[in-house]
C-alpha cells in the first residue's frame, strides 16, 4: 500500500511539474504574440472617417484655390497690359501737344520781335518769321545792341512719336494743310509721325 501511494504521489508530482511547465510556456508564448487590436466603436470610426475626408477636402480646396488665383492673375495681366499701353500713348500725346505749343509760341514771339523792329527781317519773303527752325535756338542779334542776341528756344525738342528732333515745316505762303514746305520761312510745325491719336485724329494734323 505504501509503495502504491508513493508511486501515485510521485506520478502526481511529475504531472504537476509538467502542467507547471506547460502553463509557463503558454504564458511566454502569449506574451510574445501581439495582442489583437480592438475595433473602435462605431462613433469613433465615424469620426476617423470624417477626419480623413476633411484632410482630403483641404488638399482639394488648396489646389482649387491655386487654380483660381492663377486664373485671376492671368485676367489681371490681360487687363493691365492694354491699360499700360494706353497710359504710355496718352503720355506721349500730352508731350507732343506740349512740344508743338512750345515751338509755336517761340515762332510767334519771334514774329512779335520782328514786327516791333527789335530784330532784323530774315528776308523779303520771310514775313517776319524765322528762315529756319534752328534760328530759334541759335538766336538773332538785337537791333541797336552790341553783341546781344535774343534766343527763343533752348533746343529743338524731340518728337515723342518719332523719337527724333525732326519736325515738318510750313511757311506763311503754304496752305494750312500742306505737308510740303515752300522754304520761304517757318510759320508752323507739325509731327512727322503717321500715327493716329486716341481721339482718332492724325498726329500730323495737330
Amino acid at each position: 500500500m505504501n509503495s502504491v501511494a508513493c508511486a501515485r504521489s510521485g506520478s502526481g508530482s511529475a504531472t504537476g511539474a509538467r502542467l507547471g511547465k506547460t502553463t509557463s510556456t503558454e504564458r511566454l508564448i502569449s506574451r510574445s504574440l501581439p495582442l489583437p487590436q480592438r475595433e473602435p466603436p462605431p462613433f469613433g470610426r465615424l469620426l476617423a472617417l470624417r477626419a480623413g475626408a476633411s484632410r482630403h477636402a483641404e488638399r482639394g480646396f488648396t489646389m482649387v484655390e491655386m487654380a483660381v488665383v492663377a486664373a485671376m492673375v492671368t485676367i489681371l495681366a490681360a487687363m493691365v497690359i492694354p491699360v499700360a499701353r494706353y497710359t504710355v500713348k496718352r503720355q506721349n500725346e500730352l508731350e507732343l501737344r506740349y512740344q508743338l505749343r512750345l515751338m509755336r509760341n517761340a515762332i510767334d514771339k519771334y514774329k512779335q520781335y520782328s514786327d516791333a523792329g527789335l530784330i532784323p527781317l530774315a528776308g523779303v519773303d520771310s514775313e517776319g518769321y524765322p528762315k529756319e527752325l534752328d534760328t530759334l535756338v541759335d538766336g538773332v542779334d538785337l537791333i541797336g545792341q552790341v553783341n546781344k542776341k535774343m534766343k527763343f528756344l533752348r533746343r529743338i525738342p524731340i518728337d515723342p512719336m518719332t523719337k527724333k528732333p525732326e519736325w515738318g515745316l510750313r511757311s506763311f505762303q503754304d496752305e494750312k494743310d500742306s505737308f510740303s514746305w515752300g522754304g520761304q520761312n517757318v510759320y508752323d510745325v507739325y509731327s512727322l509721325s503717321d500715327g493716329r491719336g486716341i481721339d482718332g485724329t492724325n498726329y500730323k494734323d495737330w
